[in-house]
């Protein structure tokens, strides 16, 4: 982007951060993506060419590095963005999250972030297979959570199912985002569990929310 012409660091750190998509792909890192395919599977809106553009920008600018395994890294001014990158988060949740139009609601993309989000260590030590079933969305999805990896599949990957999970897009989004509680999807069965008794029981101690459903939550409870 063109510099502002200002000696100010806002307006410094704005030439660095101001570019559309750089600041999601720095949520992205912060929250796990390193290689390329991974951030462009989770940033669906942005073309391969623009994501190799940015990233080279980011580069530049000293907020990412390129590890010996191929792969993106924050580096530590990088990383001194993570908590900013929240905070903007928690503003968003208060002042600028209205309900979702039709076309933020993306199952594909909602899967890739949930996907990083199991607590493995609450779960059994070998394949677990989440099934999720919108019922308003012709396609099926499955999280296929192994001891040393997470995948998303659209296809059936040919594993027992152990947890199935149905419920509207909407209440999805919803209830992963923090507008609404988890217990009072269950409650009303907006969503619906079915599978192992065990899974099902300890459902909301390994499948952990957005990591800003904090800031959702609160916003939405002082409204």
């Amino acid at each position: 982007m063109r510099p502002y012409g200002q000696y100010c660091p806002i307006a410094k750190a704005a030439e660095v951060l101001g570019e559309r998509w750089s600041l999601l792909i720095v949520r992205d890192m912060a929250t796990g993506s390193r290689r390329f395919n991974e951030l462009a599977r989770g940033l669906p809106g942005l073309s391969r060419a623009l994501l190799a553009k940015r990233l080279r920008q980011l580069t530049s600018a000293g907020l990412v590095e390129r590890a010996a395994d191929g792969a993106y890294d924050l580096t530590d001014a990088g990383r001194e963005l993570e908590p900013l990158v929240f905070m903007l988060g928690e503003w968003g949740a208060r002042w600028a999250f209205a309900d979702p139009t039709g076309e933020e609601l993306n199952p594909d993309l909602l899967l890739w972030w949930m996907k990083g989000r199991i607590d493995r260590s609450r779960l059994p030590d070998r394949i677990v297979v989440i099934q999720f079933v919108f019922t308003d969305h012709r396609h099926r999805y499955w999280l296929v959570v192994e001891p040393s990896d997470q995948s998303v599949c659209l296809t059936d990957p040919g594993f027992e199912v152990d947890v199935v999970v149905t419920s509207d897009l909407d209440t999805m989004h919803q209830v992963w985002l923090g507008r609404t509680p988890l217990a009072d999807a269950l409650k009303d069965e907006s969503i619906q569990l079915d599978g192992t008794p065990a899974l099902v029981r300890s459902f909301s101690r390994w499948f952990q929310l957005s990591p800003i459903a904090y800031a959702v939550r609160a916003a939405s409870t002082s409204s």
